[in-house]
Formats: C-alpha cells, sequence, structure tokens
C-alpha cells in the first residue's frame, strides 16, 4: 500500500464511521414543533424566566411571542445591568403576570447568565421553570406541546435548538454547519436515552422541574460554566433524571449573524471550553478536522485514479451526512459542498478561541471577560 492511499483512507474511515454510527448523530429524527391542539391550556405551573443584558432589540418580539402561548403563564425577566432602554421596551408589551427583577451586580465566581437566572430562580414557585433566552421567539401553543411531552415521557428536562437565522450569506454558509458539529459533539439520540452519562442540551429553550433545580441547588451548581445548557444536563443526569434534547421549527432564534465577525465572536467564545482547554485535545481536533475535512478537498484536486476515487467516496459520503441539516432548514441543496471550507473556518475559530485563553482576555461575551 503506497503512501497516498495510507493518507486517504483515514478520512473515509472518520465519515464511514459517523454515517454507520448507530445513534446517527447527522440525524434529525429528534425533532418537536408546536401542536395548535393545546393552544388553550392553563399555564399557571410554568414561569418563564428571561435572563436579559442590552436586548432592547429583541426582547419585546420575544415577550410579544409568549402572549400567545396559553393562558396564565407566568414570566420574569431579570435585567442583567442592561445599559440600554430593555426594560421599557419589555413594558411596553404590556404582557400578564410579568414580573421585572433589576438584577445585582454579578458577583465573583459567576459567568453573567446564570447570575441572572438564580437571581430569578428564587422568586419561582411553580412547578416548571422555561429558561428563555431573551432573542427567541415561540410559536404559539409550543409551551404546551413541551408540557404534554415532557408529562408523558416523564421528562425532568427538555431543551430544544433553537431554529437561527440563515437568511445573509455567512449564516447559510456557517449555521448549519455550526447545528451540524454541535450534533456530532453531542448526539441527541444519544444524550436522550436513560441510564447512560452522555448529556446535551440548547440554551435557548429549556424547560426544567422546579423541584429537580432546588435539589441540586439551584445555578450554584454550575455558577462558572461558559456551556451552561450541557452542564446543566450532566448535572440533572448525573442525579438520575431524565433529559431530552431536539431540533424545532416552533423555536427562532431572531438575533441576525449578518458578518463573519459576529459569527467568529459567538463560536471562540466557547470552542476552547468545548475541549476542555486541553492543549491535547486541540491538537486531536485539529488532526481529525485536518483528515475529515481539508485533506479529501486537497486530494481531490491534486490526485487521480484510485486516490481521487478515495477523496470523491469521503467527500460524497460527507455530504450525505450534512444532507439532512440542510434539508431541516429548507436551504438550497448545493450548500452540502461547502462543508470542507466550513469545517476548516470553524477550526481556525478553534484555535483562536485558545489563542484567546492562553494570551489575551479570555472568552469575551455581553461586554464582561471571562478567564
Amino acid at each position: 500500500m503506497n503512501l497516498a492511499l495510507l493518507v486517504a483512507m483515514p478520512g473515509l474511515f472518520i465519515w464511514l464511521a459517523i454515517l454507520f454510527l448507530p445513534w446517527r448523530p447527522w440525524s434529525i429524527r429528534e425533532t418537536l414543533d408546536a401542536d395548535s391542539v393545546f393552544l388553550s391550556l392553563d399555564l399557571s405551573n410554568v414561569t418563564v424566566l428571561i435572563p436579559a443584558r442590552n436586548e432592547a432589540e429583541t426582547i419585546q418580539q420575544t415577550l410579544t411571542s409568549l402572549k400567545a402561548q396559553g393562558q396564565n403563564l407566568n414570566i420574569i425577566l431579570v435585567d442583567d445591568q442592561s445599559s440600554d432602554n430593555t426594560i421599557e421596551k419589555a413594558l411596553s408589551v404590556d404582557c400578564e403576570n410579568l414580573q421585572i427583577i433589576q438584577g445585582k451586580p454579578l458577583e465573583a465566581g459567576w459567568c453573567g447568565k446564570l447570575w441572572a437566572l438564580e437571581q430569578g430562580r428564587q422568586n419561582i414557585s411553580t412547578k416548571y421553570i422555561l429558561l428563555l433566552d431573551a432573542d427567541i421567539t415561540l410559536k404559539p401553543s409550543l409551551i404546551s406541546t413541551v408540557l404534554k411531552k415532557v408529562t408523558e415521557e416523564n421528562l425532568q428536562m427538555l431543551s430544544l435548538m433553537a431554529f437561527l437565522k440563515m437568511e445573509t450569506s455567512w449564516e447559510r454558509f456557517l449555521m448549519p454547519a455550526f447545528i451540524f458539529f454541535f450534533k456530532l459533539l453531542y448526539p441527541f439520540n444519544l444524550a436522550n436515552r436513560h441510564g447512560n452519562s452522555f448529556s446535551a442540551a440548547a440554551g435557548g429553550f429549556i424547560l426544567l422541574e422546579n423541584k429537580v433545580l432546588k435539589e441540586l441547588g439551584g445555578f450554584t451548581c454550575i455558577k462558572n460554566a461558559l456551556i451552561d445548557d450541557c452542564s446543566l444536563a450532566a448535572q440533572i443526569k448525573k442525579a438520575g433524571y431524565r433529559c431530552w434534547t431536539g431540533l424545532t421549527h416552533s423555536a427562532k432564534s431572531i438575533r441576525s449573524y449578518d458578518d463573519l465577525k459576529t459569527i467568529w465572536k459567538m463560536v471562540t467564545r466557547t470552542a476552547y471550553t468545548q475541549l476542555f482547554y486541553s492543549p491535547l485535545l486541540l491538537i486531536l481536533c485539529t488532526i481529525l478536522m485536518f483528515v475529515a475535512f481539508i485533506l479529501p478537498l486537497y486530494i481531490l484536486f491534486t490526485s487521480t485514479g484510485t486516490i481521487m476515487f478515495i477523496a470523491s467516496i469521503t467527500l460524497l459520503i460527507q455530504f450525505l451526512c450534512y444532507l439532512p441539516t440542510i434539508n431541516y432548514y429548507s436551504l438550497p441543496l448545493y450548500l452540502v459542498i461547502t462543508l470542507p471550507l466550513a469545517g476548516a473556518l470553524y477550526l481556525i475559530m478553534t484555535w483562536h478561541s485558545a489563542y484567546e485563553y492562553y494570551f489575551a482576555s479570555g472568552a469575551t461575551w455581553k461586554d464582561r471577560n471571562y478567564q
């Protein structure tokens, strides 16, 4: 076996493994959308908890969508030291049962979002808490639909990956790939199985039982976690409870990622955190990403014969794995061929995240730095 063949085969093996893994990380079968049958259900046993820091551009749409969810829904908005008119925008919606809490200055050892959530949690007595980002809008009856699922399946936590905006060229290029890579790292099917320790969650929409969160000590158990959603799911599964995570069209992010700089900032905030700040894992990730994404593309354009055929099959399997994600978001099918370039760009972002960790101010989000 010649050297060129040895170089070409690992990428093929990686994508064959991804394609045939029993939990199918590329699949979009874990989905949940609003059912209009449940539109009029009473929601007095739910409190929506929204942390908001300078969310004047989006908070009105978020609250307006909550008004259409059902009757007697409780809402707590924690204003996390906003410097804009977030509160005024929230009050203009005239939501029933809306309580606004003025957040205290960030305490040492806490991440900003979790500190805001903890202050709100202490004012909640309902059975369920819905953690909702201030830039997420919900289709009518989604909360009722989720309540039905958690009741029927005895779930203590359910999270939904919000439908991200994919309108600009950069959004279409990178956002579906972001979700695809997230599901490779955190396969929903594997995380949704009860009895194992593997966990996953999407932080924009999380419904959980209040008593379970109290049992864990509130958000204190993950107070300094930058990846707060998966950290919370890990704590809940560790305690022996059931979790479920899926995709949805019914919870939509209205935050725009119009340019590369905005997406870059979002990714680099936690990319190195995903690798547990480990140089060894960074090197391993680099090798895997290079072999899986960059090398097959390079071989395709620089080789002939059998070697080029292997690279072609590798890329074809890669595109086949990516196709369900592209279809789910109703994007043009030709976007599957952009995955190798997206993978290369995300690898560069991961290295930049590591650079920020070691040589700069660390992760930065909402004008706060986290070392």
